[in-house]
């Protein structure tokens, strides 16, 4: 039996439905997913291929301490939802997940007014722990990525807000 450890997390931002999904969607995690304790860092995207809007996408993440790991876009419905799966664990990870998978889904503050009002933006990870690792990233996740989570999380609604405050001022032609 597998053992299926997740954490949910969700974030208000100004822009609206469109305008988050325009900017987060294809943002990189360098920079918003910092080392925080035994977590590492993203620190580079490679072979990307494509710009993060479509299922097939894939990207190898390389991690603070050595570690590495592959998203792969699964689902991607445009304003709403973009899934991707994680695979292919290198470093500490791969003796504790065998994968991983991740959801982001934005939806209007008021359902009448899609336009103006903000966005939330909501973000679920799951792991399924190798055999005998269940307790162990049960802990993980609870103690330490969730809370993670909320800090990576606070970072991507600041930055969708900061970018389309500043597209919003920018000069007309």
């Amino acid at each position: 039996m597998t053992t299926t450890a997740s954490a949910i997390r969700e974030g208000v931002t100004t822009a609206s439905l469109e305008r988050a999904w325009e900017i987060g969607t294809p943002m990189t995690p360098v920079g918003f997913y910092p080392r925080s304790g035994p977590l590492p860092a993203v620190v580079a995207v490679h072979g990307q291929t494509g710009p993060w809007d479509a299922p097939g996408q894939t990207r190898r993440l390389e991690l603070s301490g050595g570690g590495q790991l592959v998203e792969t876009l699964v689902t991607v419905a445009r304003p709403a939802l973009f899934v991707y799966e994680l695979s292919d664990f290198r470093g500490p990870l791969r003796s504790l997940v065998e994968r991983g998978r991740a959801e982001w889904w934005y939806e209007p503050l008021d359902r009448q007014d899609e336009e103006g009002s903000g966005t939330r933006v909501c973000w679920q990870y799951s792991f399924d722990a190798k055999p005998g690792r269940g307790l162990l990233v049960r802990a993980v996740v609870r103690l330490l990525w969730g809370p993670y989570m909320t800090k990576v999380l606070g970072g991507v609604t600041a930055e969708i807000d900061r970018v389309a405050a500043s597209s919003d001022q920018a000069p007309t032609a």
